[in-house]
């Protein structure tokens, strides 16, 4: 066709004219040891970079203090430059409680999982959520006792294998699994509380959104906010690295349901624009006697 450019040839049957070299470092700069020991496919780095990228954005570098659980995230706590502190089980809530108590100027986050957070330490959050403690805490669900070993927490779905529910988790033996998202956002001292998940683009993206404005909240002074994410955990569900972003959204996701369950920076609907609550004799004729 007249006028049309034509495009070099790139032979990939032959090594490159030019050694490779590196065009941009997107690594946030709170991460100064990009390497760390957690197994292939884990979904918790991916979620710590986002915290730490939305510290940044938020210009919040020389004010933020996070408050390390213990599980698998822990040694994580040497990769980044920021000051971190660590709790005992489940009582990280408490302790970035008194850190932001003596010094409200910064922002203090915890990072916990779902064993030490929902099993350790329901108590210690649930009751910073009710006092309306004006820090963050940040969850990694992914259903197993990842560092012991791979047991089921509290917030394990039903069908879930893990290293002692090996025919899955069953109501009848083990209970229902916690939605802990959901409980704190029925608390009047809790300002922000979504849950993401971190198995696809589209998620992290929103997740990062849900990150920064659980710690707008706090900044705002409005009381506080949890951020429940969905990691990946292949070696304790025993799938494939490959298969466990999709078997996330099959199991984890299917209960624990990605969303924004509370923001108060935005007003409730008014009464007048909720739909109306219809009587059971006044129900409407076509209504009667149909099975849901």
């Amino acid at each position: 066709m007249s006028g049309r450019t034509e495009l070099p040839v790139i032979r990939t049957d032959a090594p490159p004219a030019c050694a490779a070299r590196l065009v941009h470092d997107f690594t946030p700069a709170l991460i100064d040891v990009g390497a760390h020991h957690l197994c292939p496919g884990c979904g918790e780095p991916i979620a710590m970079r986002s915290m730490v990228e939305q510290v940044e954005e938020l210009d919040q570098v020389r004010r933020a203090i996070a408050v390390f659980g213990i599980g698998c995230y822990t040694a994580y706590s040497n990769n980044l430059d920021i000051e971190v502190l660590q709790a005992l089980h489940g009582r990280a809530p408490s302790l970035a409680t008194g850190v932001k108590r003596c010094r409200p100027d910064t922002l203090v986050f915890t990072v916990q999982g779902d064993g030490d957070m929902v099993n350790e330490g329901l108590q210690e959050v649930l009751h910073a959520a009710a006092r309306g403690e004006n820090i963050t805490c940040f969850m990694l669900n992914n259903g197993v006792f990842g560092e012991t070993g791979g047991h089921m927490t509290a917030a394990t779905v039903l069908g879930q294998r893990t290293k002692n529910t090996l025919d899955g988790r069953d109501a009848a033996q083990h209970g229902y699994p916690i939605r802990l998202a959901d409980l704190i956002a029925q608390l009047d001292g809790a300002a922000y509380v979504a849950r993401g998940a971190v198995n696809n683009a589209v998620n992290i993206t929103r997740t990062n959104r849900m990150i920064k404005n659980a710690f707008r909240a706090q900044l705002e002074g409005r009381g506080f906010s949890f951020v429940e994410i969905l990691t990946m955990c292949p070696t304790g569900w025993f799938v494939d690295t490959l298969d466990a972003p999709a078997y996330l959204d099959e199991a984890l996701a299917a209960t624990h349901r990605p969303g924004v369950l509370k923001d108060t920076s935005k007003p409730a609907a008014p009464v007048s624009a909720l739909a109306p609550v219809v009587a059971p004799e006044s129900a409407p004729a076509s209504a009667k006697g149909t099975t849901a």
